[in-house]
């Protein structure tokens, strides 16, 4: 028996309609159980007290200055080198063998499990270097975690602005590099700000590499060659070792928010950009 095609695409969409509600309350489930159990115990004394007894008791601003630190200065390397590639990639060479493989080692940067970066990174920066168990080397080992999420989206924001904007730009006399930063890249901004967001949220919820490369110390970190805890590793030891629930779920409820916090900000400064723009 042959349906008729309109009701196929109604059962179609509803499916689609019944998945995309699956995965929002999942989404929603998730959030709201840690934000029930940690809101509670959220306070300006625990966001700005040292820990104390191991975590048991105190607060998290260590770890919120650790956070800050590895995964901005991470993102702070990241962003014009994966820029930088995805313009090469798209405006100053053509398709090759060299693009091919620059595409290729970016892919499979981004399958490469988190705690073989971490791995790499302990080996790499810590003991070959001689870095240590410290800031720059968890900052580094991201770097090397989210570049290919820069790199990809930049080079297909970069490949989304019109053949159209180029020319023109050459009709009126631009060279390349006029063209490339004061139209394409202007054009294409909202993209890759979006990466860029997403690789910054990526480096703040990581957890295996910088566990491997910026360490567990409890204390403020004074430079960028002290070890540090970020928020998402103390929320793991806490929770892993039994050290105190109570502290986990609020570590969990700050996590959360300050990552929901960062995607709304880059939506709403995307969103004005793009109405700017037009």
């Amino acid at each position: 028996m042959r349906l008729h095609p309109a009701t196929t695409e109604r059962a179609v969409v509803t499916l689609l309609w019944a998945m995309a509600g699956i995965t929002i309350c999942a989404l929603a489930f998730i959030i709201i159980f840690i934000l029930a159990h940690g809101l509670p115990h959220i306070s300006r004394e625990f966001l700005a007290d040292s820990p104390r007894s191991m975590g048991r008791e105190g607060g998290i601003f260590p770890m919120i200055v650790g956070s800050a630190l590895v995964a901005g200065l991470a993102v702070l390397i990241a962003a014009p080198i994966g820029v930088a590639t995805a313009i090469y990639l798209t405006e100053y060479t053509r398709e090759g063998r060299l693009t091919a493989v620059i595409r290729f080692g970016a892919d499979c940067l981004a399958g490469i499990p988190s705690i073989i970066f971490g791995l790499f990174g302990f080996v790499f920066f810590a003991i070959v270097l001689g870095m240590g168990l410290s800031v720059i080397s968890g900052a580094l080992t991201l770097t090397l975690m989210v570049l290919p999420t820069i790199i990809r989206t930049s080079e297909e924001a970069i490949r989304a602005v019109p053949q159209a904007y180029r020319e023109v730009s050459y009709g009126v006399g631009s060279t390349r590099w006029q063209m490339v930063t004061r139209v394409v890249l202007r054009s294409a901004l909202p993209g890759i700000g979006t990466g860029i967001i997403l690789s910054l949220g990526r480096s703040i919820s990581e957890t295996a590499a910088v566990m491997l490369t910026a360490g567990s110390a409890l204390r403020m970190p004074q430079s960028l060659l002290d070890s540090s805890r970020t928020l998402a590793l103390h929320f793991y030891i806490l929770s892993r070792e039994g050290i105190s629930m109570t502290n986990a779920y609020a570590t969990a409820s700050v996590l959360i928010i300050a990552i929901l916090a960062l995607n709304l900000f880059a939506y709403w400064l995307m969103s004005r950009f793009v109405a700017r723009v037009r």
